[in-house]
């Protein structure tokens, strides 16, 4: 069974939408969860991020929750959005950076590192932001598969 943990900011847009995204391929030897750097505990992803799930009729339940070293321990790998949230999860867990990488660096994308935190944006940035992370996990799936 592989653990992947899905790190953002205050894991209630990207990270949750790329756990929902990445559970609804229903892989079979993998479990995900999401964290925030700066997570308050309990809240529900963004209204706009439920929207879009629902409209791509991908199923969610979400909780936020802050990154702990418990999740860090958990996971066998911890795939970040930004190059911020990587290089605070290695500063904080220094027994995690060989397996903490961004999204984009894990699938091999040389550009910018970051997905683009779609946080206080129009429904159109939250499917923009959900149509890159589908892309990105499905990249990234290619990567899991022995």
């Amino acid at each position: 069974m592989q653990h992947i943990l899905f790190i953002c900011t205050g894991n209630t847009c990207r990270s949750p939408m790329a756990e929902a995204i990445l559970k609804n391929k229903k892989l079979a030897d993998v479990e995900v969860m999401s964290a925030g750097i700066y997570a308050a505990n309990g809240s529900e992803a963004s209204t706009h991020a439920k929207q879009v799930l629902d409209n791509k009729q991908v199923p969610h339940k979400h909780r936020s929750q802050m990154v702990s070293s418990e999740l860090v321990e958990w996971a066998d790998l911890i795939l970040t959005m930004t190059s911020s949230h990587k290089f605070a999860i290695q500063q904080q867990f220094p027994q995690s950076v060989m397996k903490v990488f961004t999204l984009k660096e894990y699938t091999g994308e040389t550009s910018n590192q970051d997905v683009v935190d779609p946080y206080g944006g129009s429904l159109a940035v939250y499917e923009e932001t959900y149509d890159e992370l589908e892309k990105l996990i499905d990249a990234a799936i290619e990567k899991f598969k022995p």
